[in-house]
Order: C-alpha cells, then sequence, then structure tokens
C-alpha cells in the first residue's frame, strides 16, 4: 500500500471518527439553565429541576398592650425540590414535589413525616382537555392552589388555614371551553380519597370536587391569576371569577384534608368563591368560605373533643407593585364559626400590612409584615386574646 493510499484512509478515518462524535453529541441529553435546571433530549424525555427556600424570623407578642414577645418563628419554612417535565412523549408528562424542613413534614396517624407533597402524572389530549392520576392540590380556593412561592406575604390567610381543601390522592381532571370571543372558561375536577397525602387506606368515603372560573377579559400575562401581586403590571384590566364545591363523604380528619384525626367519621360540604382582579401594578383579591356538617362533634371514650371546623371565612387583599418591583400590600380575614361549633372556638380577625421587594420576581424577594390580630369582634389593645406579629422572610429558588 502506498504512502498516499495510507493517508487517504487515516483523513477518511477521521472524518469517520468526528462524524461518530458528532452523532453522539446529538444524542446526548441536552442541559439548559433558565427557570430551573432543564435537561432533554428531543421528544423522548425533558426533566426540569427546581427548588426553593423560605427562611424566616418572626415574632408574636404577649397581647396588644403587651408587646413583650410571646412566641418566635425563626426556622425554615420550606424547602422544596420539584421535579417536572414528560417521558416517551410531550402529552404524557409528570410532576413531584418533595419537602424537606420541619415545618413542612406533615405528620401523619402513625407519627411519619410525609416528605411527598406531590406526584401526579399527566396525559393531555389537547390543548385544551387533561386528566392527572396521583396525589395533587384539590380545585380548591385560589390563594390554596397559588404556589407558597407565588404568594405576596409569607402565610395564607387564617380563613384559608380553617377551611382550605388540601393536597389529596385521586383523579383529576382539567378542561379549557375554547370560545370565540376573549373571555375563557375552565372546568376542574377530582374525585379523591378525602383523607389528604400519604393517608393509608381508609373508608368507602370519598371526596368530590368541582371548580368552575371566568374569565371575561380574558387570559392573565404569565399565567397571572394563579400568582399573587401583579408583577406583569396588566395594561389592560384583567379579571378571574372562581366557585368550587366539595363534598368529603365520611371524612376522618377535622378538615377532611388535613388536622387531626376525628373519633367518628364525618360528611363535610365546603363551597368557595373568589376573584381575582389586575391592572397597572394594582391586585385586588377577595376569598369567601361556607363549610357546613350536620353533625361536626365527635367525643371519645374519655369524653375528650374533636370536631369539624364550620362556619365562613373572609379574606380580601389589595396590592400595589411598582415599577422597582417594591410592592405594599394590605390583608383582612376573618373566621367565623358556625352555629353548631361557636362554644367550642371564638370568631377571629386578623389584619396585615406588608411589603415586598421582588429581585426576580417571586423566584428571589424579601417579604415582611405587621400583623394585629383579635377575637370576638373587639379589637381594643387591651382586650384579652389579642396579640401583634412581626415576620420577615427570605425566598431563594430557581
Amino acid at each position: 500500500m502506498s504512502s498516499r493510499q495510507i493517508l487517504f484512509l487515516i483523513v477518511l478515518g477521521s472524518f469517520a471518527l468526528v462524524g461518530k462524535a458528532q452523532t453522539e453529541i446529538d444524542e446526548r441529553a441536552l442541559i439548559e439553565v433558565k427557570d430551573g435546571i432543564s435537561i432533554s433530549q428531543d421528544s423522548l424525555f425533558l426533566l426540569n429541576l427546581r427548588f426553593r427556600m423560605q427562611n424566616r424570623l418572626g415574632v408574636t407578642s404577649m397581647g396588644g398592650e403587651d408587646l413583650r414577645i410571646a412566641t418566635t418563628d425563626f426556622r425554615v419554612r420550606r424547602l422544596r425540590l420539584r421535579f417536572d417535565g414528560y417521558v416517551l412523549m410531550r402529552r404524557l408528562q409528570y410532576y413531584i414535589q418533595l419537602n424537606f424542613s420541619r415545618a413542612d413534614l406533615e405528620v401523619d396517624a402513625g407519627n411519619v413525616p410525609q416528605p411527598v407533597r406531590d406526584a401526579m402524572v399527566y396525559y393531555h389530549f389537547n390543548k385544551y382537555f387533561y386528566f392527572g392520576l396521583g396525589q395533587s392540590k384539590l380545585p380548591g380556593n385560589r390563594q390554596r392552589v397559588i404556589s407558597s412561592g407565588n404568594q405576596q406575604f409569607p402565610d395564607r390567610s387564617i380563613a384559608n388555614g380553617a377551611f382550605t381543601l388540601d393536597r389529596d390522592f385521586g383523579v383529576f381532571a382539567y378542561w379549557t371551553l375554547p370560545l370565540p370571543t376573549r373571555q375563557q372558561w375552565q372546568l376542574k375536577g377530582a374525585v379523591s380519597s378525602g383523607d389528604g397525602r400519604g393517608a393509608a387506606p381508609g373508608n368507602s368515603g370519598l371526596a368530590y370536587t368541582g371548580r368552575v372560573e371566568w374569565l371575561p377579559f380574558g387570559t392573565f400575562l404569565d399565567k397571572g391569576d394563579y400568582s399573587e401581586g401583579d408583577l406583569a403590571f396588566e395594561p389592560k384590566p384583567r379579571l378571574s371569577f372562581g366557585a368550587s364545591y366539595s363534598r368529603n363523604d365520611r371524612a376522618i380528619r377535622t378538615g377532611g384534608q388535613l388536622g387531626r384525626e376525628l373519633y367518628v367519621p364525618r360528611s363535610m360540604n365546603t363551597f368557595i368563591a373568589d376573584a381575582m382582579l389586575k391592572y397597572q401594578g394594582w391586585a385586588l383579591s377577595g376569598e369567601y368560605f361556607d363549610r357546613r356538617c350536620d353533625d361536626p362533634i365527635t367525643t371519645n371514650e374519655e369524653g375528650a373533643v374533636r370536631f369539624v371546623p364550620t362556619g365562613t371565612g373572609v379574606n380580601a387583599q389589595l396590592s400595589r407593585c411598582f415599577r422597582s418591583f417594591f410592592e405594599i400590600a394590605t390583608r383582612y380575614s376573618l373566621v367565623d364559626p358556625g352555629a353548631n361549633t361557636k362554644a367550642l372556638s371564638a370568631r377571629t380577625e386578623e389584619i396585615l400590612l406588608g411589603t415586598s421587594k421582588y429581585l426576580n420576581g417571586h423566584r428571589i424577594k424579601v417579604q415582611s409584615y405587621a400583623g394585629y390580630r383579635w377575637l370576638r369582634g373587639n379589637m381594643a389593645l387591651d382586650a384579652p386574646d389579642t396579640a401583634w406579629t412581626l415576620l420577615f422572610q427570605v425566598e431563594f429558588g430557581i
């Protein structure tokens, strides 16, 4: 073999190796850092990885006039890791969220912490309709469904805490009604265990939840109907109305999906109405709750009492975000027990004044608020059971 032939074979082999290497590179997963860390390979799979944490400092006073510190709240409130994407095809998607902070680890009846918050598989039939199987938030009140990372206060309202629907395991369906006009209707529903996240197999009672939403002026920028505050500075008014109804049959916990175990199962009905309005940095939102149970009180052999919190709740929030992404917000919340539970719980009201500085939207922000809480309609500073709360929180995530 001549030297020219040998040289030709070497050059040809080099091109073949380069081509093979290029093919291997093309077949590798692509990694992109944008909204989290994304790893993808064509249409075979996509993995988005995100994390977020909330570190806070808080104090609560002894009373309205007595400003001595009664309790402190110094902790990692949330530390979560989230995975989402698709496998095999874009229609087949998944969503997983894990929590790691003590304040976020709900403990079940067996005193076992529950690190899994969400574990869902979705199938999208088309851009208007999809369903899911697994553990996720029920389609209840707007503030509960809005991620805690997209809130304009470090905590949700006391009305949410008393009457909200929470995560549950079941079958979920979501349908957006296509209309020729800009307005939009959304229907959401779920049939679930009714016992909350990480629950063990229980009785044959299930929870049935439905929700309808109407956006008369069209969709919000950046999905702003499920994010508090107007960080997108909507150029035109955007409004969303929502209503949910849930029947939890033979629930085993005081709040249905939340709370301590009842001594005897009880059925409860929860109605929720909410609305959100945004325009040029202004945001107004409100929620109304009504929970009913025919016989909410349960007792054990020793006479201890556990009950379903019935009654009504109200929450209203108003905020103004400036172009510097500094926001001022205020909140009023009310929990008014029903007639059959007034002897066991008192009417509670709270007002908050908060500020937020958004460094990277809701992903990186600094928040604070001052709040005042009172019972039985008496907000005088010298009234019993009043208290001030100051809280500072940093949220950091990708």
